[in-house]
């Protein structure tokens, strides 16, 4: 059973076949209360962008990989001057970034943010989809309030401060885990966001693990045909890339950084060992690997047992990967954005209300960034809480869900132990009679 047959739970009218009445003045007005909330959000963080005068690098690094391939140079020997960084993406994205090259930097910085700034807005509406709260009269307020607050949790921030393009790899997988497994073009939007930045392929697993089979194929699928693409455009960048720039974590920058929030960089951290992450480090990430992908699988397989099972399949998914690489900078934590909508959507009881709390804190907080020795050598040991703080949110999600888990099942299986009660009482009553 998938998306088309979920229980009433997992509708967004909650089953009770109510009409949905998107009319009347409460919506109107909660509609401008939310959009003058994000006017007066976004102006503030455009004055504060200005004044913080975002560099953008990532763009840069884009811009120059794009001029790599339209000027036909060798697109992994080029060093972003000034700043000596390296195309670390597959040659299918340095395509997608040759239009980039067109465009005089200044340009593309108004562009860039505004684009980012739409891909916002997709994300938060994605997100509000595949948690189905609130109820569609809500949504585009949800969507408005989620786009002007949002740009000041710091992944989002510093996905506009370095030019990066994690919204859109997100708004690609949100979109595929959003259509009903019976599209036969699902798994497309996976596809190509593993093909451009490869760590959405968890999601391949994923898709697979919890039988659909089609969409997983798709996805796979998907993401040999841009290889293809990008090999037969540049063959010697395909060459080096796939086997050996991809093996190489040092072109992503350095592991024990207090922005990397994976395992390794937290282990790294921990144990002192710049530049060596050790087996204990291999270990961690190994093991919050085969649990995170466990409970994700287990969640979305649990259609009739877990309220919102799809939405956190993907968002369990989408954590372990991030725990499990060897680099995740914050800016590659925008899937905070459906994180929080899911934990807003099931702040019930006062045990979900804190995480949500938590959560919503520590993304907010900008912690990493207040602890000394940032290059992370020599952290002391009550920094290392605050610089590891978006891996042990995650880690802290994944129990939770570990525990509904461990309680859908239960109630599901106390409910049927009392049907199979019942039936048999019934059966006896029809003997006796």
């Amino acid at each position: 059973m998938r998306n088309a047959d979920r229980p009433h739970w997992d509708r967004p009218d909650g089953g009770r076949g109510e009409p949905d009445r998107t009319g009347g003045p409460g919506r109107h007005s909660g509609v401008a209360a939310a959009a003058c909330t994000a006017a007066v959000s976004l102006l503030a963080f455009a004055l504060r962008r200005h004044g913080f005068g975002f560099s953008m690098v990532d763009m840069l690094v884009y811009r120059a990989e794009g001029a790599a391939v339209v000027h036909h140079q060798d697109l992994y020997a080029m060093r972003l001057p000034g700043w000596d960084l390296v195309a670390t993406y597959p040659p299918f994205a340095a395509i997608l970034f040759a239009p980039s090259a067109w465009f005089d930097v200044p340009v593309l910085r108004v562009v860039v943010t505004l684009v980012n700034l739409a891909l916002l807005a997709l994300t938060v509406h994605l997100s509000v989809k595949l948690a189905g709260w609130p109820r569609r009269r809500f949504h585009l307020a949800a969507v408005l309030l989620g786009t002007g607050l949002g740009v000041w949790l710091e992944p989002v921030w510093t996905t506009f401060q370095y030019g990066q393009i994690n919204l859109g790899i997100a708004c690609l997988v949100l979109w595929d885990m959003t259509r009903s497994d019976r599209d036969r073009y699902k798994g497309v939007g996976i596809g190509l966001a593993t093909a451009i930045k490869i760590t959405p392929g968890l999601f391949v697993v994923y898709l697979l693990l919890t039988r659909r089979l089609r969409a997983g194929a798709v996805a796979a699928g998907t993401f040999l045909a841009a290889g293809l693409v990008g090999a037969v455009a540049l063959p010697s960048g395909s060459w080096g890339f796939w086997t050996n720039y991809l093996w190489d974590s040092k072109r992503v920058g350095i592991v024990e950084l207090v922005d990397n929030q994976s395992v390794r960089g937290v282990v790294t951290r921990l144990m002192h060992t710049p530049g060596h992450p050790g087996t204990i480090a291999v270990a961690a990430a190994g093991l919050a690997g085969l649990l995170g992908l466990g409970a994700a699988v287990l969640a979305g397989r649990s259609t009739r047992e877990l309220r919102r099972a799809e939405a956190w399949g993907t968002v369990a998914t989408a954590l372990t990967g991030l725990l499990i690489s060897p680099i995740s900078w914050t800016h590659h934590w925008v899937w905070c954005v459906p994180l929080l909508v899911l934990l807003a959507a099931e702040a019930r009881g006062w045990r979900t209300r804190t995480l949500f709390g938590v959560v919503l804190a520590v993304f907010l907080s900008y912690s990493m960034w207040l602890a000394p020795n940032q290059d992370g050598q020599g952290v002391p040991w009550y920094w290392q809480l605050p610089t590891a703080g978006y891996a042990t949110a995650a880690v802290a999600v994944l129990l939770h869900l570990g525990l509904k888990l461990r309680q859908a099942h239960r109630r599901a299986a106390d409910a049927g132990a009392d049907a199979d009660l019942i039936l048999q009482q019934a059966e006896l009553e029809s003997i006796h009679r």
